[in-house]
């Protein structure tokens, strides 16, 4: 079920910062058109810190409606606290999400030990599947390979979203974890080779803004077709990384905007993208054929 192009869907918002759902419902059929594998929402490129719970709800419930179960929607459910993260999950569980993705928890840099006992907690107390996700970059707090394996074996954590773009630490993690632990990769750029080394699809920003050419790299990827695969994603490397060029998703919302796929708006304390990074993107854009 959680495999191949699965985007980091964009939260849309007017210029005044307000949530725009009818934006959002189009967001999704497009997906649906170009072939997207699954949507996660709420999470790091949904702007899940700047929105309220009643927003996320709204989300939720919009991209369930319009998605009608053609593909997996997943919701980002992760808090730094455990109680908390409880609750978003049972909530989300309770709109009929497919999986949720539970965030490492930030700022207070739990230890191992306390990575494992906040993880099992969320597992036993909703029964929904779930994804581990870990971004140390953005978290301060890093999931390490014995502990992944030890929550491997809770039932219903099935897959982890490495984001550290680390291939070794994806080879690890494959070896010890088994072919039934999904694995995905949250780093763009090295999305392809985490692919041939056994990943089983990526949690997409570039997904955002070529869904059609990610889907394609992926199916042929995970059909063993590398040659293929590969004169996809050269191509669009130069787009993944300029869009990380600022935090994301400043760059991807930038992008869709120059589309005409969404408004301009995004939170504070992010911001526009600079001046001195637009050449940049731009560049990336052309060579994918998007200006």
């Amino acid at each position: 079920m959680f495999q191949g192009s699965i985007v980091a869907l964009v939260t849309p918002m007017t210029k005044t910062g307000e949530l725009d759902i009818t934006c959002l419902r189009k967001l999704v059929k497009l997906h649906l058109d170009q072939g997207t594998d699954a949507i996660v929402v709420n999470g790091t490129t949904g702007e899940s810190p700047t929105t309220t719970n009643k927003e996320k709800l709204k989300v939720i419930e919009t991209v369930l409606e319009v998605a009608s179960g053609q593909i997996p929607v997943i919701a980002g459910t992760g808090t730094y606290s455990t109680m908390e993260t409880i609750h978003r999950t049972e909530e989300a569980m309770k709109l009929g999400v497919d999986a949720c993705i539970l965030v490492t928890p930030y700022y207070n840099k739990p230890t191992q030990e306390g990575l494992y006992q906040h993880f099992k907690a969320v597992a036993e107390a909703v029964p929904i599947p779930q994804i581990l996700y870990n971004v140390p970059g953005r978290t301060q707090c890093d999931l390490l390979p014995a502990t992944v394996e030890r929550l491997s074996h809770l039932s219903n954590i099935v897959g982890l979203k490495e984001a550290t773009g680390d291939l070794a630490r994806g080879r690890a993690l494959k070896e010890i974890c088994g072919d039934s632990f999904v694995l995905l990769s949250g780093d763009d750029p090295s999305a392809l080779a985490f692919i041939l080394q056994g990943g089983k699809g990526v949690i997409s920003i570039s997904s955002n803004v070529v869904p059609k050419k990610m889907h394609e790299m992926c199916k042929a990827a995970l059909a063993g077709d590398f040659k293929r695969a590969g004169e996809i994603n050269t191509p669009i490397m130069q787009l993944h990384k300029a869009l990380i060029v600022e935090a994301n998703p400043i760059p991807v919302k930038w992008v869709m905007h120059q589309m005409g796929l969404i408004e301009e708006g995004i939170r504070l304390p992010l911001t526009p993208l600079s001046e001195k990074n637009r050449s940049v993107v731009k560049e990336a854009m052309k060579e994918v054929g998007l200006l």
